[in-house]
């Protein structure tokens, strides 16, 4: 048995209507797959404003949307080439105010991304940096000779494969590049940068937007003497050179605390004078996340929330694996605040990671059970609450040049950024009326929004359901977690104290537990467990008790 007590401070009614964002839900959108209304086979910003609707009955307090700014599309929108633009495949700038207008009066929340480390090689930054060694931009992206030889200044390597320097013939300058050759790194360094990109943050607030997603922030500095990074010991499987190097120096440099909080000054100063707090939550991955996150996060004048991997990579879904998330966040003095999501556009889709087999619908009940049980903040990727599996693409639809480079070693992200279905017997299930920029998946489309609409047993009413629990229960939102047993297939934990506690009881395994409920606690909530009162949790059973009054 592992006990472990993770506290916040009990907060002020208050002080919950201007911290909105600790504990809340938020609906993650992928723009190109949620609803097309233009009929070009890409979903755009105004069939998310048509569908705003069904993303406020889940009950959840906002949404983030991933990019929709102007881009090659080399990345599908992380690579930014003007961040104060919307791109054309998606609408106007008119569409997105009226898209925040629209969820405001819905009483969402609007969160976007930012993705501070790189731009798109066509942006105009960049276009002026490259030029020559001298001129306004000339420092605004990472540059370095050749070496004597003509190889690259540093071993660093790209994520997406190779190094990650590519020759500029214009510069006769190596330019950075922690992802694709067309995404080259900012000198985030330089004061100048940090400036423009605070201005971009402004632009968006000014817009009325309520916070931001920071997209791959571990990346944005690097060592300027481009010391080269050391071998790492093996982490398991390895795909690409990337993977073979402790990324020490390419990445994760100590000066990157400052510029977040520069940013979280920003956001502040727009939430003192509306009394709204803007949130700011960073993506961390890699090596060293878990002691970034904390460090991104520590005290009042950095960010408030951030998330790893934990959850999106793993193959398996353990009582173990649950236990390290609440071992992460311990809830120690000037700690930030966690988030977690099971499923995203990175990552493939939670259901077939771990259902093993298993019931798909049954399994992603019991998982959206488990992540509104979750302290912190939770993120609900979209067609989570449809219960959709990964979908298939063959090789000849690929478009992700991950997925693309390492065929057929990694799944790639394609498989979870396919369509939203919204109406079962509809061509392309809803979402168009040609064929889409990734195929619609047939087994989606039988999961459709309007099919479960009609159907009160459906996975979509069960997660209006327990986003409702989670509202209605504070102790959800806040509450301290103390882990009970976290061994085999059996999950316990204990979220709040006193006679607002709710004990949380997981059965994660393939086959029944023996299981009795103690002495002074009444059923507040199950799933997949038809006989409360037996002496076993089934497979895949949640059940969520309260104390006896």
């Amino acid at each position: 048995m592992n006990v472990q007590t993770l506290s916040h401070p009990t907060s002020t009614t208050a002080d919950a209507a201007i911290e909105w964002w600790r504990g809340a839900v938020l609906y993650q959108v992928y723009p190109r797959s949620f609803a097309d209304t233009n009929g070009d086979g890409v979903g755009d910003l105004p069939g998310i404003t048509t569908h705003l609707d069904h993303i406020a009955s889940l009950g959840v307090d906002g949404l983030w949307l991933s990019p929709f700014f102007t881009s090659p599309m080399k990345d599908f929108g992380y690579d930014v080439s003007d961040y104060l633009g919307v791109d054309p495949i998606f609408g106007t700038l008119e569409d997105f105010d009226a898209l925040v207008a629209r969820a405001h009066a819905l009483g969402l929340k609007v969160i976007i991304d930012q993705v501070y480390s790189h731009t798109s090689d066509e942006h105009a930054w960049f276009e002026e940096s490259r030029r020559s060694l001298i001129n306004d931009k000339a420092d605004w992206y990472v540059w370095a000779d050749a070496k004597p030889d003509g190889s690259p200044p540093s071993n660093w390597q790209s994520v997406f494969g190779g190094p990650a320097w590519t020759w500029d013939a214009r510069r006769r300058q190596y330019y950075m590049h922690n992802f694709l050759k067309e995404q080259p790194q900012l000198n985030v360094r330089n004061p100048e940068v940090q400036q423009a990109l605070l201005d971009a943050m402004r632009f968006w607030l000014d817009r009325g937007v309520d916070g931001f997603r920071l997209d791959a922030l571990n990346f944005a500095m690097h060592d300027p003497k481009l010391t080269d990074n050391p071998p790492l010991a093996s982490n398991g499987k390895r795909t690409r050179p990337f993977d073979f190097q402790d990324k020490v120096n390419n990445q994760s440099q100590p000066e990157i605390p400052a510029f977040l909080t520069r940013l979280r000054h920003l956001a502040d100063s727009y939430g003192e004078t509306t009394g709204r707090a803007r949130f700011l939550v960073a993506e961390v991955g890699g090596d060293r996340a878990n002691e970034e996150m904390k460090q991104y996060t520590h005290g009042d004048d950095r960010l408030h929330s951030a998330y790893g991997f934990l959850y999106l990579y793993a193959d398996r879904l353990t009582a173990e694996l649950v236990d390290g998330g609440p071992a992460m966040w311990p809830g120690v003095e000037g700690e930030g605040w966690p988030s977690w999501t099971f499923s995203n556009h990175d990552a493939p889709r939670a259901i077939s990671r771990w259902a093993e087999g298993r019931d798909e619908t049954a399994f992603a009940g019991m998982a959206m059970l488990l992540l509104m049980c979750l302290r912190g903040n939770v993120f609900v990727y979209q067609g989570e609450e449809l219960g959709l599996p990964q979908a298939h693409v063959p090789f000849e639809r690929l478009v992700d040049p991950e997925a693309i480079a390492n065929w057929p070693e990694t799944l790639g992200r394609d498989g979870a950024r396919t369509p939203i279905p919204w109406r079962r017997d509809a061509t392309q299930a809803g979402f168009s009326t040609v064929e889409p920029w990734l195929p619609v998946d047939r087994r989606h489309a039988a999961l459709a929004v309007d099919g479960q609409e009609t159907d009160p047993a459906s996975m979509l009413h069960l997660t209006r359901r327990l986003i409702g629990l989670r509202h209605s229960r504070p102790v959800l939102r806040t509450g301290a977690m103390t882990m009970l047993s976290a061994s085999g297939s059996l999950l316990e934990f204990r979220r709040g104290d006193g006679t607002d506690a709710l004990l949380c009881v997981f059965n994660l395994g393939h086959d029944a537990i023996a299981w009795t409920a103690p002495e002074g606690w009444t059923v507040a909530d199950t799933v997949n467990m038809p006989d409360v009162h037996g002496d076993a949790l089934p497979p895949m059973a949640g059940l969520l008790l309260a104390k006896a009054q």
